[in-house]
């Protein structure tokens, strides 16, 4: 997975670092289909298991940091090997923010089983978390593999996820407006929606980062973007903050 060193203890250091990472991804990956899950069928204790869980994503973060740190401090490494370890650690980062935003869905998974369904909610987000763990294991095949290639086509694909965004939140706003009762649910709907939607975006950097390894530059062109709500009638909402 990494060059030759000429310290075989470097390898076999930032060898432990990296699949610590690939551990932390799966435990990730796992809270995130789970929260959704939980989401979709009222699952509480599920949902409550994805809360719990979300210290061992923690844990193991840190313990990359710690090692990163000692590789950098102990083994000075080589251009190359430094992009490796700074993209290790980044990517860590990254995935924490995403295992955090898949706590934060659960959490709101209590409120919402006993709320009243909003219609084709379920299935927009669905279809949102599956695109974002889709990335997810196409960003993580990029760096396993130091693709360029996929990392650009997943990093172009943050517009997608961003449009569908888009789209259901006017459709929680149209729903809100239209049956004032709901409007509680759909606020919760709407910072779900906003979770993975920042999912998307710390996948994106994943991606970017891979294309710093691989390249030893970062992307120079804006990313792309689609979320368009900042630019809403701040009135669209019904008074509701």
């Amino acid at each position: 997975m990494t060059t030759k060193h000429i310290s075989g203890a470097f390898d076999r250091d930032l060898e432990h670092a990296q699949a610590i990472l690939m551990k932390m991804a799966g435990l990730v990956d796992e809270a995130m289909l789970r929260a959704a899950e939980a989401l979709e069928t009222n699952n509480l204790e599920m949902a409550d298991a994805v809360r719990r869980n979300d210290k061992a994503i923690d844990e193991l973060d840190e313990s990359i940091k710690i090692d990163c740190a000692r590789i950098l401090a102990t083994r000075s490494p080589n251009a190359g090997d430094l992009r490796t370890v700074l993209t290790v650690m980044s990517i860590a980062t990254n995935l924490e923010r995403c295992g955090d935003y898949a706590k934060n869905i659960a959490k709101r998974t209590s409120v919402l089983a006993h709320a009243h369904p909003v219609k084709d909610a379920s299935p927009a987000l669905r279809r949102m978390q599956k695109a974002v763990v889709d990335m997810m294991t196409d960003a993580l095949n990029a760096f396993t593999r130091r693709d360029l290639e996929i990392a650009q086509e997943v990093r172009a694909r943050d517009r997608e996820i961003d449009e569908m965004y888009n789209t259901l939140f006017r459709s929680l706003l149209t729903h809100m407006m239209e049956e004032p009762h709901s409007i509680t649910a759909c606020m919760h709907l709407h910072f779900i929606a906003k979770n993975i939607e920042r999912m998307g975006d710390h996948i994106t950097s994943i991606a970017e980062q891979v294309i710093y390894l691989v390249s030893g530059d970062l992307p120079d062109d804006d990313r792309p973007k689609g979320d368009l709500t900042s630019f809403s009638n701040p009135d669209a909402s019904g008074g509701t903050a």
